[in-house]
C-alpha cells in the first residue's frame, strides 16, 4: 500500500507551507506499509520556539485554506516545543531542533519511503546544521549567559 493522492496533496501543501515560514530540514516518509493509522509523516524543524508555532500555525492556516483540512488534533502548543497536527491520513511533527535531534524520528522511520517534496521544501535540508554552526559553540550568546 502507498500514501493516496489525497495525504500527497496535504503532505505537499503542509511542507510547501513550512518551508514559507523557513522551517529547517524538511522531510516526509510514506508510512503506510507499517502503520494502519495515517499514511504520510511530515518533519520540520525551527531553531526557537515562536518559529515553531509560527510554522504549525501556517500549515494550519494553508491546508484549512487551499484543501478544507483541519486536524482532529493539535498537540503540544503550549510549549511549543515539539507540534503534532493529526490529519488522520498524515500527521505533521514541526519540532524545535534540540527536539528533532533528541528524538530523532528520522532513525524510526528510516526504513521507509521518503516522499518528493516540493523545491523549497528540499531546499531546507541541513538549514538547521547551516544555522548551529553560524550561532557558534556557545549558542551565539557571545560567551555570556543571556
Amino acid at each position: 500500500m502507498t500514501a493516496t493522492d489525497r495525504s500527497l496533496e496535504l503532505i505537499n501543501a503542509a511542507a510547501q507551507a513550512a518551508a514559507d515560514k523557513l522551517a529547517h530540514d524538511i522531510i516526509a516518509y510514506d508510512v503506510s506499509d507499517v502503520l494502519s493509522i495515517t499514511d504520510a509523516f511530515l518533519l520540520a524543524s525551527a531553531p526557537n520556539d515562536r518559529q515553531v508555532k509560527s510554522i504549525v500555525d501556517e500549515i494550519e492556516e494553508r491546508l484549512n485554506k487551499d484543501l478544507g483540512a483541519k486536524p482532529v488534533r493539535r498537540e503540544g502548543d503550549r510549549e511549543a516545543r515539539w507540534v503534532l497536527l493529526d490529519y488522520v491520513d498524515v500527521v505533521v511533527h514541526v519540532q524545535h531542533s534540540e527536539e528533532r535531534v533528541f528524538y530523532a524520528l528520522e532513525r524510526l522511520w528510516k526504513d521507509c519511503p521518503q516522499l518528493e517534496l516540493p523545491a523549497d521544501a528540499e531546499a531546507t535540508r541541513g538549514k538547521a546544521q547551516e544555522y548551529a554552526q553560524a550561532q557558534g559553540p556557545d549558542g551565539g550568546a557571545g560567551g555570556e549567559l543571556s
